[in-house]
């Protein structure tokens, strides 16, 4: 009976390690793909021993991947555990590796974003700022080692707690909890992206469709405000109170879409975007495409 192959705690240390470069080789195309394959080789050549199978180990990792560079340290956990046992003769395919990480990368992301940059790291700022304004050579110094002591941890507690998660999960592949979970992380990844098109992506098409002549009292009459200060403060008061810029009320193209659906442009781009990477458009064509059609829109007036 062959001895099963078993991951060290060397081995996750050096892929815990290499992760810290998972955007070194950052790429329009496919994103992390390069630094996540970088952090996978430790694990490869432990569990893989012919160079046919390190080199489609290597090729399957070599997948589009793209989240927060700390939340992808759980997600590397799980891909290491099944990774694992796919060595170790279980049926786990390259569908089901690239299904977790897909599905898992986008819920993550959404996370990564709010408690690092917008918490942990105006947090710690604000304390080391505090500290340099007094003249403190500690500010700095505090900055410096509580930020990196704090995304270390994370990020290896995080990698080891996936592992050891994604080590249950393989334990019952043949009752579907591995397709359980892919898909519904694949589903909640989707709902979270859904949710965000509508602030990610902003589309404005800028055609008049009519202009109004406004009634004399509903817009601020310029001329006639006070001077200085005066007539500033009594500017803002009147636009308070409902009365318009100009005396003009211009609709546009983008204001009658957005009264029938707001962010629509953007959701029908996204859709768009989708559909074209399923029929395996390079991702470089569809930027250098919106691009050209971006300044072509804006050239003639549309946009």
């Amino acid at each position: 009976m062959a001895q099963e192959l078993k991951l060290t705690k060397k081995d996750r240390v050096a892929i815990w390690w290499r992760s810290t470069f998972i955007q070194g080789s950052w790429n329009y195309e496919r994103m992390q793909n390069g630094g996540w394959a970088f952090s996978m080789i430790p694990a490869i050549k432990r569990l893989y021993k012919s160079k046919e199978d390190r080199a489609a180990a290597l090729k399957r990792h070599l997948e589009f991947f793209n989240t927060h560079p700390y939340v992808a340290s759980p997600i590397i956990g799980v891909t290491l555990a099944l990774e694992e046992e796919r060595a170790n003769g279980a049926p786990v395919d390259d569908k089901a590796i690239q299904g977790v990480k897909v599905g898992m990368m986008g819920p993550l992301a959404g996370i990564g974003d709010p408690v690092f940059w917008f918490t942990l790291k105006p947090i710690l700022g604000a304390l080391a700022a505090s500290l340099a304004l007094t003249g403190n050579i500690l500010g700095p110094i505090l900055y410096f080692v509580l930020w990196n002591l704090s995304r270390m941890g994370f990020t290896w507690y995080t990698q080891e707690l996936g592992y050891k998660a994604g080590s249950k999960i393989t334990e019952d592949l043949s009752g579907g909890v591995l397709r359980d979970i892919t898909k519904g992380a694949s589903i909640l990844g989707m709902f979270i992206l859904g949710a965000l098109v509508n602030r990610w992506v902003s589309v404005a098409f800028t055609p008049t469709v009519s202009e109004v002549e406004l009634d004399e009292g509903a817009y601020i009459d310029w001329d006639n405000l006070p001077a200085g200060s005066e007539g500033v403060r009594t500017a803002l008061e009147q636009q308070a109170a409902g009365r318009s810029l100009s005396e003009t009320n211009v609709t546009t193209l983008q204001d009658n879409l957005d009264s029938l659906i707001p962010g629509l442009a953007g959701l029908l781009i996204t859709l768009l975007a989708m559909w074209l990477l399923r029929k395996k458009v390079s991702p470089i064509v569809m930027i250098l495409g919106l691009f050209v059609v971006g300044i072509v829109f804006h050239v003639i007036g549309l946009m």
